[in-house]
């Protein structure tokens, strides 16, 4: 007997299942960074702050990046399809894996330009730079701290590259008051290599995550031996092997495996083992589980994981 059960949870687990992108608050992100751009960009201009208007060109890559995800969450709400069959979640997390390589350019520049600084600090007029400076840390601090618990990666990553404005905004205006009153211009390249850090950090978390999502790597916080163990704890199953467990999109676990159970049960009773291993696993975080029924006589590999060998057709 060989049956294939795919089912996919909607019961309310948590959040962990229900992580719908809010393109909304994307969108206000958006429309937002963009006010902020203008304003630190003209601000740069009358107040001669080459920090104001570098921090506007951060702002300026911020946009693209939040525009990027902002489609991609827009792309992964598109249905599946035959040529898409798991539909679009993916293309979240390909555009937080360039928000996140992105991030890691801006650090770049930062530290490139703190280089410069260093040699040749620049003379500025404070209060326009203050005026401006305030503007994109009081909005990026209202986005950034709105979205911080979204369980969304991409819009941790954009969460990041808000944080990232927030810090360098709050940077610009601390240094403006230490230069107002010490003249001391080398406080902006400082502050600039600290902002930079604090950017990398969190943009190699976010690499990490994503390739290790686009390589189908086991997701984070699940351990296969206890999916196993809540497989095979499961009375009438006798074996597991061929075990994936993956990623679909942030917050989107999934599951494949074949069982081995008693060759003479009844579809009904094998229906009722799937629906218990269903419901052991959701506790786990894996919602989309698809498993295959064996009996014992079906040959299959003794290794609980898939090895190359065992990809092959098993019914030559």
């Amino acid at each position: 007997m060989e049956q294939s059960h795919n089912h996919d949870h909607d019961h309310d687990h948590g959040d962990v299942f229900h992580s719908h992108a809010p393109a909304g608050k994307m969108k206000l992100a958006f429309f937002l960074t963009a006010v902020i751009l203008i304003v630190e960009f003209i601000g740069g201009l009358i107040s001669h702050s080459l920090a104001l208007l570098s921090d506007a060109g951060h702002v300026l890559t911020d946009i693209g990046a939040i525009g990027l995800s902002w489609y991609a969450m827009k792309q992964s709400e598109k249905p599946a399809n035959e040529g898409m069959t798991f539909g679009y979640y993916r293309a979240g997390i390909l555009a937080a894996f360039i928000n996140g390589i992105t991030l890691i350019l801006i650090t770049l520049w930062i530290l490139w330009e703190a280089v410069h600084r260093f040699q040749n600090p620049e003379h500025v007029t404070p209060t326009w730079m203050f005026i401006s400076a305030g503007v994109g840390l009081a909005m990026n601090l209202y986005l950034g701290l709105g979205m911080r618990h979204e369980e969304n990666i991409n819009v941790k990553s954009a969460v990041l590259h808000m944080l990232g404005d927030a810090a360098a905004s709050a940077g610009v205006i601390v240094g403006g008051i230490v230069i107002a009153f010490t003249h001391w211009y080398v406080i902006d390249p400082i502050l600039s290599v600290l902002i930079a850090l604090l950017i990398a950090f969190g943009a190699w978390k976010i690499i990490k995550q994503t390739v290790s999502i686009l390589m189908e790597g086991t997701p984070s916080g699940i351990e296969i031996p206890k999916v196993v163990n809540a497989i095979l704890s499961v009375k009438g199953i006798q074996h597991v092997h061929d075990l994936h467990v993956w990623t679909i999109t942030s917050g989107r676990n999934a599951l494949s495996c074949h069982v081995v159970v008693d060759g003479k049960m009844m579809v009904e009773e094998s229906q009722q083992l799937l629906r218990e291993i269903e419901h052991r696993l959701i506790h786990l975080g894996i919602g989309h589980v698809t498993i295959q029924t064996e009996d014992p006589s079906h040959l299959h590999d003794e290794s609980i994981l898939c090895n190359n060998d065992a990809m092959h057709d098993h019914h030559h």
